[in-house]
């Protein structure tokens, strides 16, 4: 009995205890924690999101380039909607009867309770036009916000563009933290940066009484969060050579691209041709953007990160170089301007050196260089030869950031081609090619492709006497510095000691008696550029010309390359186009006014061409 009744001591115990822990949870649930009470009002509370300040852009000397300016959205709640009056509605909104439907078709699939955008980007005179009108159209509103708006004409293939979250983003995990109506980065430095630039949302809670009218916040604020505005960039653009750059490519298709070698920064990059970044902001951006993409001559295609071409003669450096880290050649070296090997450029006086190939771009000059780089004996099979040849050569060139994306901070980034013995075998069978089959790649041409970002950082890398840093636009986040790959250095496989025998070369192409880059000279000014003209031979029309160059040569600044479609001889219209950016970048300004009409000239030449 006694046992029983110790028992009965425990039982009670225990029911005891349970009752204890049920009575403390239910108090910390209905006295100290107020987040169910929250739910169970939901119905009288307002959740207003508060959207941050997207960060703002500037180019390298603090010149403001995009700002946040106020927009307003028409806003809809579905289920509020009643006996609507459509043909006083679309007059209101200067809209056709199909297009409102539609969106309000789009609302209810999304949700018939909650509130998403019918119109958006309306201007403040538009938003005002309407507001007065809502009291008659139950179920609608106006939601303020800031859109991006520029205040530059310029740049935009680097800015990018903003644009509203769609439908088909919200059901991605990745976009988990979006609401419809929301804008993102769509493109460019506003897309690769946007967990950056777009900040932290905050929420705050309002009482409303039945009526809607806003009673106050909901238990003094405890609930809120404060919204945290996102991080402004600092670029490496310097915007007045950018608009330069651009005003020089006008009624031009092809690219610049400037890059200062000791960062990797990159300092202009124009794309023919171009539009302006507002454009796509505010009402209508939709149909302006349809525009631009229907447009024959391509504005939104990205040339110098996204169009690749076969280098030409620029390409002789890193073959040059590859050849003499084998051993198979030296500066000194001689060969033969034997025109049965591969035409060339011109007639010119014989290579009997380095310094004077590159000069005169002598074509059977590389062809030899390269000829002793692939075939060096490694196999008896002359076909297995040419394939261990071709895969060392192909390892070195792609030191150089060939073949591959170089990694710049922006989407859309080709890679290029340099092609691999696989590559041929695919084309041409197992032991079913030689030299003679990829010689063509000696001086830059056949299957090899590269961009325009690219050849920039091939000067870059030479002006660095063989390392480079992956180009960027931005060179601080915030209070900070740029992204930490932006910072690492990459060594090529070619000694340095080698890139001293190529430069006395090049600048000699631009102020050597007869270099074929004579019109890039700036030996006036007292500076020295080292460059290498480039004609690309086009089999859909007229060749193009390219010209990439470094200044001043003792102590690069700037390293740059320009690409122009369908325009002939590099030496003659590439090459002074660059010579202007030099000029601009180096001295502050440009004296040789009569060259900018020269260039507009050809490009009105160009034009009728086409």
């Amino acid at each position: 009995m006694q046992y029983l009744e110790g028992r009965k001591y425990v039982v009670q115990a225990l029911f005891l205890v349970v009752a204890l822990v049920f009575g403390a949870r239910l108090f910390y649930i209905q006295v100290l924690d107020g987040s169910y009470k929250l739910a169970a009002d939901r119905n009288t509370l307002q959740r207003i999101v508060q959207v941050p300040y997207r960060g703002l852009i500037y180019d390298r000397n603090g010149q403001l380039l995009v700002q946040n300016t106020p927009v307003y959205d028409l806003m809809v709640v579905p289920r509020e909607v009643k006996q609507l009056d459509t043909a006083r509605f679309c007059q209101l909104l200067q809209m056709p009867l199909e297009e409102i439907r539609e969106g309000l078709k789009m609302a209810r699939k999304y949700s018939r309770v909650k509130a998403s955008p019918l119109v958006q980007n309306l201007s403040t005179p538009e938003q005002a036009a309407i507001q007065d009108n809502l009291i008659d159209f139950p179920g609608f509103s106006i939601k303020a916000r800031m859109a991006r708006s520029y205040k530059t004409e310029n740049m935009a293939h680097a800015l990018g563009y903003v644009g509203a979250i769609t439908p088909a983003f919200l059901e991605k995990p990745k976009y988990a933290k979006y609401l419809p109506g929301d804008n993102l980065g769509i493109t460019g430095l506003e897309s690769f940066y946007e967990s950056v630039l777009m900040g932290r949302r905050g929420v705050q809670y309002r009482m409303v009484n039945v009526r809607g009218i806003e009673k106050g916040a909901f238990r003094g604020g405890e609930f809120d969060t404060l919204s945290v505005a996102g991080q402004d960039l600092h670029t490496s653009i310097d915007i007045e050579l950018q608009k330069y750059g651009e005003l020089l490519m006008q009624g031009k298709r092809g690219s610049i691209v400037a890059l200062d070698p000791k960062t990797g920064e990159i300092l202009a990059l124009v794309s023919a041709p171009m539009y302006e970044p507002s454009i796509l902001t505010g009402k209508g951006m939709g149909n302006r953007y349809m525009d631009l993409l229907n447009n024959p001559e391509r504005p939104l295609f990205n040339r110098p990160l996204m169009a690749t071409y076969p280098p030409g003669s620029v390409f002789k450096m890193v073959n040059e170089l590859v050849a003499l880290q084998m051993g198979v050649v030296t500066p000194e070296t001689p060969f033969d301007c034997n025109w049965k090997l591969v035409r060339c450029t011109h007639r010119h006086e014989p290579p009997r050196n380095l310094t004077i190939a590159i000069k005169n771009s002598c074509n059977p000059y590389f062809y030899q260089v390269m000829r002793a780089s692939v075939l060096r004996g490694r196999s008896t099979n002359r076909f297995e030869d040419a394939r261990l040849g071709l895969a060392e050569w192909r390892r070195q060139v792609m030191s150089f950031g060939l073949g591959e994306k170089l990694g710049v901070d922006m989407a859309s980034e080709k890679k290029g081609l340099i092609p691999s013995p696989e590559f041929y075998d695919k084309a041409y069978g197992y032991h079913r090619w030689g030299y003679k089959t990829v010689y063509s790649l000696s001086i830059g041409q056949g299957e090899i492709g590269i961009t325009g970002l690219q050849m920039a950082n091939i000067m870059a890398t030479i002006a660095n006497r063989g390392y480079y840093y992956t180009p960027h636009f931005v060179r601080g986040i915030g209070q900070g510095g740029p992204l930490p790959q932006y910072t690492q250095r990459h060594v090529t496989s070619v000694d340095p000691k080698y890139f001293e025998s190529v430069i006395p070369g090049m600048q000699a192409v631009v102020d050597g008696r007869g270099g074929t880059g004579n019109f890039a000279s700036l030996a006036q000014f007292g500076i020295s550029v080292a460059g290498k003209t480039g004609t690309v031979q086009n089999r859909h029309g007229d060749d193009h010309a390219t010209f990439a160059a470094f200044a001043p040569a003792e102590d690069p600044k700037i390293a740059i390359a320009v690409f122009i479609e369908n325009a002939g001889f590099g030496g003659t219209s590439a090459a002074p186009l660059a010579s202007l950016m030099i000029e601009k970048y180096l001295r502050g300004k440009v004296v040789r006014k009569n060259w900018e009409t020269w260039l507009q000239g050809s490009a009105d030449k160009f034009v009728k061409r086409r």
